[in-house]
């Protein structure tokens, strides 16, 4: 069964009702070595692309994840990109920002850690932070110290913002992918007690997990918002069924393969004068 990309795109300017996308959905793998099979054929195309995108030096490629706690970002990332050359790419996690970096506009921190050309960029969170963690709790807006206005507009600025700082990277060669990783409450909820009973998990969860749980459907609800503002033809969001792990890292491996195979990319040509110059240096290291 092939994977489409565009089934998960969220189409530009669509009204987004996150209850009526699925979690889960049939598996593309028959097995579990079946899934391996699949991965790894993807990881080798993956990184065959990503050599072509360094060599031709003409793109960079922004990958950004977003998505509620145990919905598996994490993993994602590490399977799909594992045979990614690490020179040619850098994964940054995004926290609470600093004192530094409040003092600044709310894409500052992340514009400093865009990918250079010929490299992908991952965002494990990003500044979409700033329209849905802030938006669910308002009161980390105050801490901003932005100008004072109707809350409702700075939403909305934010998202022009967005999508006006995204236009401008794909205008100068970065193409984004976008990622929302669409975990349904009761797995989020069987996650959480799998990651109380496993010691190499159970260190990252607290009661700060349970408190953000109890404000589902208010995230849901900038979730929705979010991605009606933002999801556009030069950087569409993906609503990525991620109930299971593995169908959700075949899905995120092909839209990224399709997003890389739709860049004009060659290797550069040797030119006359560069061939001779090879020639010569063949000669000397055969003698």
């Amino acid at each position: 069964m092939k994977i489409d990309p565009e089934d998960f795109r969220v189409p530009a300017g669509k009204k987004v009702r996150l209850g009526k996308w699925a979690t889960r959905i049939r598996p593309y793998y028959k097995s579990e070595s079946h899934y391996k099979e699949l991965l790894a054929a993807d990881v080798g195309r993956l990184s065959d692309l990503q050599r072509l995108l360094y060599a031709s030096n003409a793109y960079s490629v922004l990958l950004i994840f977003q998505a509620m706690d145990a919905a598996g970002k994490d993993g994602a990332i590490s399977h799909v990109l594992s045979g990614v050359n690490p020179q040619g790419c850098e994964v940054h996690s995004f926290k609470h920002p600093s004192a530094e970096e409040l003092e600044h506009d709310f894409l500052w921190r992340t514009t400093l850690r865009l990918p250079t050309r010929g490299r992908i960029g991952v965002f494990n969170r990003s500044y979409y932070e700033e329209v849905l963690i802030v938006r669910v709790h308002r009161e980390i807006l105050r801490g901003e110290r932005i100008p004072d206005g109707p809350e409702h507009s700075i939403w909305k600025s934010r998202y022009r913002s967005i999508v006006d700082f995204e236009k401008h990277l794909h205008r100068n060669g970065t193409r984004i992918v976008k990622f929302f990783l669409h975990l349904s409450k009761e797995e989020q909820r069987k996650r959480f007690l799998d990651r109380i009973d496993q010691p190499d998990k159970n260190w990252k969860f607290g009661q700060t997990d349970l408190a953000e749980r109890k404000l589902w459907d208010r995230y849901m609800r900038a979730y929705e918002d979010c991605l009606d503002a933002t999801s556009t033809r030069s950087a569409p969001w993906h609503v990525v069924p991620a109930d299971d792990k593995l169908n959700a890292r075949l899905i995120v491996s092909r839209v990224v393969i399709e997003a890389l195979q739709e860049l004009d990319m060659s290797y550069p040509k040797v030119s006359a004068a560069r061939r001779r110059e090879l020639q010569a240096i063949r000669k000397q290291l055969a003698k």
